[in-house]
């Protein structure tokens, strides 16, 4: 596996961002320096120029494995830099126009859509790339395959549930000698997709979590519970304090070989996060033509704490060469077996085959007003 290259692509991504900002853009919300050369790679043309993408970190280690394939073996005259900041920093840099694409965890809702189309002039475009899970990953590697409920899960993010040795997490795992140690819960402290599929799970399936907490890209976290930036940095303080459990992009947990939890689904079967549950739990998903959809109730051998990427582009105000390009490198993503061979190693669920010939659709609207 090529994870050596995410991992490295991710703090140099984290890092350039501030260069990234400082940069100045063009009445399109493009770089400068773009428009340079290009033209249609569906004809067999080769295409050069640069794309800056930023937001969720829930992709960030597939999404850099994308990058690199297609920027050596597909097209080595394109330059893409994806900045993993989180989705809420995604959405307010694809509505501000200072980058060429946005990636969430959570659909542009109808508001959204509209800042959008009054900012650019023109509508947004959106559409899913891939799924993946949300984890429960601990500190302490004898935790490996406890089961929780989602009820479980609320009590201990509420501190309501303190220790490992409580009866409640006992009682769900007889089999298991917990520890009595304190359970230090660790979640993202930036605006983050990944919060919102965690929250938004809680919000459908515990009733006084909804009442409390509700769900969102961010949170009013309880007393007791700690921070950190990103999918990374949520996984460091994990594996940096004893008792530390917090929720995770799958990959992360799978690169860093981290403990995780089976969780309960709504049949009452605990399921282990594999990438064999993801693509049970999305093809449970019921996906709209304008693609704004949860997976909620998940059942079977579904893994029920899923949940999916979106990219936004808009429909006009490209330069040609740059649209060329974000229509290129999406589609060799939807398109291509290298691409989805990449998803699966990392733990991630391509689309399938009818829903990429739709988000294939959606991708030919970028620019399509320009």
């Amino acid at each position: 596996m090529r994870n050596w290259r995410a991992k490295t692509a991710a703090i140099a991504a984290v890092s350039a961002l501030a260069l990234v900002s400082a940069c100045g853009s063009d009445d399109n919300g493009n770089d400068d320096g773009k428009g340079n050369g290009g033209g249609d790679a569906g004809d067999g043309t080769t295409l050069s120029g640069s794309l800056t993408g930023a937001g969720a970190t829930f992709p960030n280690p597939l999404f850099q494995e994308w990058i690199a394939e297609y920027s050596e073996n597909v097209q080595p005259g394109v330059t893409i830099n994806y900045q993993s900041i989180g989705s809420g920093g995604g959405v307010e840099q694809f509505l501000g126009e200072t980058v060429d694409f946005g990636s969430s965890e959570e659909y542009l809702d109808d508001e959204e859509l509209g800042i959008a189309s009054d900012g650019r002039g023109c509508e947004a475009v959106q559409f899913p790339v891939v799924f993946g899970s949300v984890v429960i990953a601990f500190n302490d590697p004898a935790l490996d395959g406890m089961v929780l409920t989602s009820e479980a899960i609320a009590k201990i993010y509420d501190r309501e549930i303190t220790n490992y040795s409580d009866d409640e997490l006992r009682e769900l795992n007889p089999d298991m000698d917990l520890p009595d140690q304190e359970i230090l819960p660790v979640h993202r402290s930036d605006g983050s997709g990944t919060t919102f599929v965690f929250s938004h799970y809680l919000n459908t399936e515990v009733p006084a979590w909804a009442e409390k907490y509700g769900e969102g890209k961010e949170i009013e976290w309880a007393e007791g519970t700690l921070g950190g930036d990103g999918n990374e940095g949520v996984s460091q303080n994990i594996a940096q304090n004893p008792g530390g459990l917090g929720y995770v992009n799958q990959s992360y947990a799978l690169e860093l070989g981290m403990a995780t939890a089976h969780v309960v689904n709504s049949d009452g079967n605990a399921v282990e996060p594999t990438l064999e549950a993801t693509t049970a739990a999305s093809e449970e998903a019921e996906i709209p033509e304008n693609f704004q959809f949860t997976i909620d109730g998940i059942g079977g051998d579904g893994y029920p704490i899923s949940g999916t990427n979106w990219i936004f582009t808009y429909a006009c105000g490209y330069e040609d060469n740059t649209a060329e390009i974000l229509k290129d490198f999406w589609t060799w993503a939807m398109s291509s077996d290298e691409a989805d061979e990449l998803a699966t190693e990392l733990g991630y669920a391509p689309l399938g085959p009818d829903l990429k010939e739709r988000v294939l659709e959606q991708i030919e609207r970028t620019n399509n007003e320009g």
